[in-house]
This record gives C-alpha cells, sequence and structure tokens, in this order.
C-alpha cells in the first residue's frame, strides 16, 4: 500500500506542477483576481476526474484476464510516463498572458480540463495501468494511489497558486526549474518501471 501511496504522490506532485492549460489557469486566474480563484482552478480535476477513473476502472474490470492488453496498456503508459518526464526535464518557466475577464475559475478549470486530452491520456494509460497493479492487492492499494495522487495534484496547484498571488517570479525561477527536474527525473524512473511490468505481462522477461 505504501508503495501506491508513494506512486500517486510522485505523479501527483509531477502533474500539479507541470506547465499546461489548467496550471496556465490556476495562475492567471489568481494574478487577474485573487489566489482563491486560483485555488478553486485547482480543485477542477476533483469534478472532472471521477467519470473518466470510473470508466477506466469499468475497462480494466473486463481486462483483467487479459495480461497482453494489460502489457500493451503498461507499454504505453510508460512511454507516456518518459515524455512527462522529458518535458519535465526542459521546462524553464512558466508565463501566463493575462486578460481581464468576470471570474467563473470552478467553471473555467472544470472546461479546460474536461476539454483535455491529458486526463484521458493519463487515466487510460499511466493511471490505468497502476490502478490494475493496486486491485491485484486490494482496495486499500487503489485507495492509497488515488489519494495520494489528488492530494498531491491539488496541493501542488494550490500552492502555486498562493506563490503565483505573492512573487511572480517564482514560475521563472531557478527553484521552479529545479523542482520539474528532479521531478522529471522520478518520472522517467516511473516509465521504466511501467515498461518493465508491460514486458512481464507480455511474457518477455520474468
Amino acid at each position: 500500500m505504501t508503495h501506491y501511496l508513494f506512486l500517486g504522490m510522485v505523479l501527483g506532485l509531477s502533474a500539479g506542477f507541470s506547465p499546461g492549460p489548467l496550471l496556465a489557469l490556476v495562475i492567471s486566474e489568481t494574478l487577474r483576481h485573487d489566489i482563491g480563484a486560483g485555488v478553486r482552478v485547482a480543485l477542477s480535476p476533483l469534478v472532472t476526474d471521477a467519470p473518466i477513473i470510473l470508466l477506466t476502472l469499468l475497462f480494466l474490470s473486463q481486462l483483467s484476464g487479459f495480461k497482453s492488453v494489460l502489457g500493451a496498456v503498461s507499454l504505453a503508459g510508460g512511454g507516456f510516463i518518459l515524455y512527462m518526464g522529458w518535458e519535465s526535464l526542459r521546462t524553464r518557466g512558466v508565463v501566463v498572458e493575462v486578460e481581464d475577464a468576470r471570474p467563473r475559475s470552478l467553471l473555467k478549470g472544470v472546461l479546460v480540463n474536461a476539454l483535455s486530452p491529458h486526463p484521458y491520456l493519463f487515466w487510460l494509460s499511466v493511471g490505468g495501468s497502476i490502478m490494475a497493479g493496486a486491485l491485484e492487492r486490494g482496495i486499500a492499494s487503489l485507495v492509497a494511489f488515488l489519494l495520494g495522487f489528488y492530494v498531491c495534484l491539488v496541493g501542488a496547484k494550490v500552492v502555486t497558486a498562493v506563490l503565483a498571488g505573492r512573487s511572480k517570479a517564482f514560475l521563472q525561477g531557478k527553484v521552479y526549474a529545479w523542482i520539474m527536474r528532479v521531478l522529471g527525473l522520478a518520472l522517467c524512473l516511473l516509465g521504466v518501471m511501467l515498461f518493465r511490468d508491460g514486458l512481464s505481462l507480455l511474457g518477455f522477461i520474468e
């Protein structure tokens, strides 16, 4: 269970701090309105991801006996994680354009996250593969993974909103860049682990 909690925390921190449409919206709403607006955007994955996770779990329940399919999902997840790791290693900072608009922060966050391909790609590949392994060890491991992921995902974006509200320079400074590099290395290691699990499920290695 601790293993899956750790996986969830690493993936959540990486997804939370990585540049992308949702992080950009967190920052822009904070700078345009206040920290509270950025925090409301940060909470949007709790709304949009639930149906994706339920559909993924339903999909996995139908494939529990098909190791070749689960192996392919694990390999796809490993590739996606390595891509995320590479992008994190290349991160230099975040630049956000701010325009005046009415504060509908949570709704904006829900729309941005629901229309972005990243949550679907993540849960159908990386998240799906890890949840499949967690389910084999019991519901507690699955809960630990999801809890670690969302506490760190939302927490990272809330921290970003607070820091953006107090100092925009943080997002373009060395500390942020080094945080992303460390998380990028961790993601690359996780990607290799998923590749190994995929090859094992496919019977190429023991």
